[in-house]
């Protein structure tokens, strides 16, 4: 079976029933996606499939066969998406171990609101459970992240015009 993880194709030789979270960690070894509950429940293994979040422990791999895959280690190459970059501004994480499911679904909600206001980012982070607490934190984080890609969309917009002091 054929996959496309973060741009890469992928053989893989599983069971077609196979959670999609295993053949990510145990095969292909891209361990940022976490095991949390097991039934779909806590959100820790949130992943891309052709742009919606998608919880990796309850998708089998057949699933994923011919579309596009996004992991958290696909989310930004150099760890400099606008999400990634709030996060740490807000200091979000405590024990983390939530935290990559929560940026695939805070990146999943930016992509189809751009600018979500405080009811949109509970109804997308609804499914996403951290056992810190730190959801205050996170849709300040959600925020500043809308705001930063706002800016970043204006300021190119601006070079490609060529008034670079926008």
């Amino acid at each position: 079976m054929q996959i496309t993880v973060n741009g890469s194709a992928h053989k893989v030789e599983v069971e077609e029933d196979m959670p999609l979270l295993w053949v990510l960690r145990d095969e292909l070894k891209l361990t940022g996606t976490k095991f949390g509950c097991g039934g779909g429940f806590c959100g820790a293994c949130t992943i891309h499939l052709d742009g919606q979040p998608v919880r990796a422990c309850l998708t089998p791999v057949s699933f994923a066969e011919g579309k596009k895959i996004t992991t958290i280690e696909g989310l930004s190459a150099n760890g400099d998406h606008p999400l990634q970059l709030a996060w740490i501004e807000h200091n979000v994480p405590q024990c983390g171990y939530c935290q990559s499911g929560q940026l695939m679904s805070a990146a999943a909600l930016l992509q189809q609101t751009p600018n979500p206001d405080d009811k949109q980012i509970d109804q997308a982070m609804t499914g996403n459970l951290c056992r810190c607490g730190t959801y205050p934190r996170i849709k300040s984080a959600i925020s500043a992240a809308a705001k930063m890609k706002a800016a970043a969309k204006i300021k190119s917009a601006a070079t490609k015009e060529g008034n670079a002091d926008v």
